[in-house]
This record gives structure tokens, C-alpha cells and sequence, in this order.
């Protein structure tokens, strides 16, 4: 019975599929719960689809939801969250800029906590992109106070009943260990490798990595305040 699904955003990036099913196989032959991988395909324009259709066929683990129109990193982070059913669910970056491998570190530590959220360790990115997701990760702390170092690390497991939980919109997916808070549960971050790019392109601008983090910091506290979250004691 799989415990785990693994939600792997697509958006034009048909030249790493080949490379994100290699991986996912290896994942799933070592990884510490049974593994399911589920493709959310953003609206890509170029070959993605079709590369899906033709992994998933050949895999019986590998599934899809394949959007009308490219709708945004959040949109398709929520819509995993939506369609999974197994207690877990992760994501990762189809860039593979992170690798599944380290989804066993997180699992290892999922059992006492409700989010366990990937820290990058020694970046392989540009200095300007290091330096505005260093500056937009202390501004998002400051609103947060989540204590995350590293909240748009693309790498991380949540049990699935508090991830259907979090009223998502774009993005919103910098906040989701903030989002677990407001639930009152528990998180923490684990150091993962990371590695450059080697194929496709990367989706977001300065404009994305910080000024549009701190436009949705506002959002978020004004979502704060108005967020409803509460507990079944029983039922009959």
C-alpha cells in the first residue's frame, strides 16, 4: 500500500523528463515508505505532455493531472495536495536542482513533525539569485516568524491531512511551512544537496524571487488574520 506521493509541477521542461523518471525510479527502489510520483503538468506549450503520458504508461507508479492553461507553481502544489490519498505527500522541482534521494532525510523525521522542509546547503546558483532568495527568505521570516531558512527549497514532505488544509493561492507556496503553523503542528528543516541546472530553463525573474515574495507577505498576514482552524473532538 503506497504511503507517499511525491507531487513533481511541470511547465515546459521536456528536456529533463527523461532524467526526472531515471531518478524517480532510483527513489522509489530505496526510498523508506512505498512511493507514488504524481505529474501536475502547469499548461506546458512545448513536448511535456506527451513525455508524461508516455512515463506514466510505462510506469505503474507515475500518474498525471495535466492543467487546461498554465496557471503557476501554487496552483499546481494545490492541486497535488487536492488529488493525493496516500498520508504523505512531498514535492519536488522537475529541475532537479534537488534529488529525490534526500526525501528519505525528510521521511526520517516526518514521524514527529508535521512538515519537514529541505534546507539547501552550499547553493549552485548565480550570486543574484542566491542573494535576492537570501534576502526575500528574511523578509518572509520577519512576517512569518516561522524560524525556516530556506522556505522556497523545492523538497518537502508534509502529512497530507494538514497540506489539504491550507487555503492556497499564488504564492503561496513560499508560506507553506508558516501555513502549517497556523494548524498549531510542528516543523523542521533537514539539510539536502543541491546541484545546478543542466537542462531546461528556470521560470523565475528577480521580479519572482523578490519583489513578488514581498507582495505576498501581505497577503499572508492578511490571511493570517482571517485564518479558521480548528479541531473535531468527536462524532456520531
Amino acid at each position: 500500500m503506497q504511503e507517499f506521493t511525491i507531487i513533481l509541477p511541470v511547465y515546459n521542461e521536456e528536456d529533463n523528463l527523461e532524467r526526472v523518471e531515471t531518478e524517480l525510479l532510483s527513489f522509489i527502489e530505496i526510498a523508506n515508505k512505498e512511493t507514488a510520483i504524481l505529474f501536475v503538468n502547469d499548461g506546458s506549450k512545448d513536448n511535456s505532455q506527451q513525455l508524461i503520458e508516455d512515463i506514466c504508461s510505462r510506469n505503474e507508479a507515475f500518474h498525471f493531472i495535466n492543467f487546461k492553461e498554465n496557471k503557476g507553481l501554487s496552483a499546481a502544489i494545490k492541486a497535488g495536495f487536492d488529488y493525493v490519498d496516500t498520508p504523505l505527500v512531498g514535492y519536488i522541482d522537475s529541475d532537479l536542482q534537488t534529488t529525490p534521494q534526500d526525501f528519505n532525510l525528510l521521511l526520517d523525521k516526518i514521524g514527529d513533525y508535521d512538515l519537514v522542509t529541505g534546507v539547501r546547503s552550499n547553493r549552485k546558483d548565480s550570486f543574484v539569485k542566491n542573494m535576492s532568495s537570501t534576502i526575500a527568505n528574511g523578509i518572509r521570516r520577519a512576517f512569518t516568524h516561522d524560524g525556516m531558512d530556506d522556505t522556497g527549497c523545492p523538497l518537502k514532505v508534509i502529512k497530507t491531512e494538514y497540506a489539504k488544509k491550507i487555503p492556497m493561492f499564488n504564492g503561496l507556496h513560499r508560506f507553506l511551512p508558516a501555513m502549517i503553523l497556523l494548524q498549531n503542528r510542528k516543523i523542521i528543516q533537514v539539510p539536502i544537496q543541491h546541484f545546478p541546472r543542466i537542462a531546461g530553463t528556470a521560470k523565475f525573474g528577480l521580479w519572482n524571487r523578490l519583489i513578488g515574495p514581498l507582495i505576498d507577505c501581505f497577503a499572508y498576514l492578511w490571511m493570517r488574520k482571517k485564518y479558521i482552524n480548528y479541531e473535531v473532538k468527536n462524532k456520531g
